[in-house]
């Protein structure tokens, strides 16, 4: 099954580049545009499977993009997500009216998002394979469960959002600064020596069942998770 496509139109560039970093890491296929104009363009193209709009946008409204979008029988059944810092009930009300399914208000966290995006999937019968998988190590993301041979092995929060990510970039090296901003996320000031505690869980953690050398250390550069150990 390929990748769920997104189409987000956002026209904060900061906020754009946030959520389309960690639509990508949750292996979604992400296109991005600042402006109702450009997302009915690229709806020419291509239909997305979800569509992401941020209500203050430039020129066309979200809500006004929503309504046209339900317009058109091409688009009328595309689940829709609206983000707004609106949180009243009158403009809730007011997009959900206009055939948003969906809605979320600012500021709110990529995991949060991303949840939406999977229920709204799961309705629609596109939802994405759920199982991570790197050799003897598998993450089943619907029920959030480290599976080592198919047996369940209790894991901490931050040491399961750690795992997931280098799971999602096997060989790929990053260093503790790019680890922070990927895994705990940014603006969230932790120290650097952070990381290396939780690695070392991790590796405790992996350490019965052969795999803590999965989770290698790079010297002045980072950390790796390998296939070959």
């Amino acid at each position: 099954m390929s990748n769920p496509t997104l189409l987000l139109i956002e026209d904060d560039d900061d906020i754009r580049e946030m959520i389309t970093e960690a639509l990508k890491q949750a292996k979604f296929t992400v296109t991005a545009v600042s402006s109702a104009e450009k997302g009915l363009k690229r709806v020419e193209l291509q239909l997305p499977d979800v569509f992401i709009i941020d209500w203050m946008l430039p020129g066309i409204s979200g809500v006004e993009l929503a309504k046209r979008l339900r317009k058109e029988e091409a688009t009328q059944e595309t689940p829709l997500i609206l983000l707004t810092a609106r949180g009243e009930e009158d403009d809730i009300v007011r997009g959900l009216d206009a055939g948003v399914d969906d809605y979320i208000t600012k500021p709110f966290s990529p995991r949060e998002l991303i949840a939406r995006i999977n229920a709204l999937l799961r309705r629609s019968g596109k939802g994405l394979n759920t199982r991570i998988q790197v050799g003897k190590l598998c993450l089943d993301t619907s029920s959030h469960r480290l599976l080592i041979d198919e047996k369940e092995i209790k894991i901490g929060p931050t040491e399961y959002r750690l795992l997931e990510f280098l799971l999602n970039h096997p060989e790929k090296v990053y260093s503790r600064e790019q680890l922070l901003d990927r895994v705990w996320g940014r603006g969230i000031y932790v120290e650097e020596r952070t990381v290396d505690v939780h690695i070392l869980r991790l590796r405790k953690l992996l350490t019965p069942y052969g795999l803590e050398k999965m989770v290698q250390t790079v010297r002045s550069a980072g950390y790796r998770l390998s296939r070959d150990f």
